[in-house]
């Protein structure tokens, strides 16, 4: 008998956290809770979860803190569950390392095409041969990118951001394509600077400091494209 898919319900309202849970079993999960922010933290960090629903404001500790602290361990796939609507919210909690976002009140549907698209996305099934182009060597089977000999520290997110533009070398990829291919989806009320801040925090991370070459380029007006030497 195969394991059930393991998701982490970390949230303080009882009465959405029992619907939650009672209608994730019903679709064949097994389930595990956390009322507070310490709590969540810990069952993140040991619980071996394979995806976290993550409401922003707990007590003890919020949403946000325990991502940061969860993507310095683990790259498990996240949605935050929050009434926050606001921009700023959004973009802080894509901003921490969070894969997925839905605000409250949500449609269960919608949470478990959610669930089952991260899902999907961090379980997908690699290819086995690898790309090299311009200094950086992609290893789709490992989920891994060097630099010459140097693995590079990126998570799933930037791993799926780059392998995209990387595959496609100068092909301009607009915003709203890239949040569909690597966030999974396009909502018209999404704002593209989650995909700006993606791609700001990757330069970073995949550029090399002592080269005048720049791996990801704009094209203003149009989007991003991976730049071949």
């Amino acid at each position: 008998m195969s394991e059930k898919t393991k998701i982490l319900l970390v949230e303080d309202d009882l009465n959405i956290a029992d619907i939650v849970e009672y209608n994730l079993y019903n679709e064949g999960f097994e389930v595990l809770r956390a009322e507070d922010g310490p709590t969540g933290l810990r069952l993140a960090l040991t619980g071996g979860a394979d995806l976290i629903l993550l409401d922003v404001m707990l007590p003890g500790m919020d949403g946000y803190d325990i991502l940061r602290h969860l993507r310095k361990e683990s790259d498990v796939p996240v949605i935050m569950l929050t009434a926050r609507e606001a921009e700023e919210d959004r973009i802080a909690g894509f901003e921490a390392g969070a894969d997925d976002y839905v605000p409250k009140p949500f449609s269960f549907k919608e949470l478990i095409l959610r669930i089952n698209a991260n899902l999907r996305r961090a379980h997908k099934t690699p290819e086995e041969d690898k790309s090299a182009s311009a200094g950086l060597i992609l290893l789709p089977e490992k989920y891994t990118v060097l630099r010459g000999d140097h693995e590079l520290s990126l998570s799933m997110r930037d791993f799926m951001l780059l392998q995209c533009l990387m595959e496609h070398p100068g092909r301009v990829f607009s915003r709203e394509e890239l949040l569909e291919k690597v966030w999974g989806f396009v909502d018209p009320g999404e704002t593209m600077r989650m995909v700006d801040t993606a791609i700001t925090r990757l330069r970073e991370k995949i550029e090399d400091p002592d080269s005048d070459h720049r791996f990801i380029e704009t094209r203003r007006g149009a989007g991003y494209y991976y730049n071949e030497k």
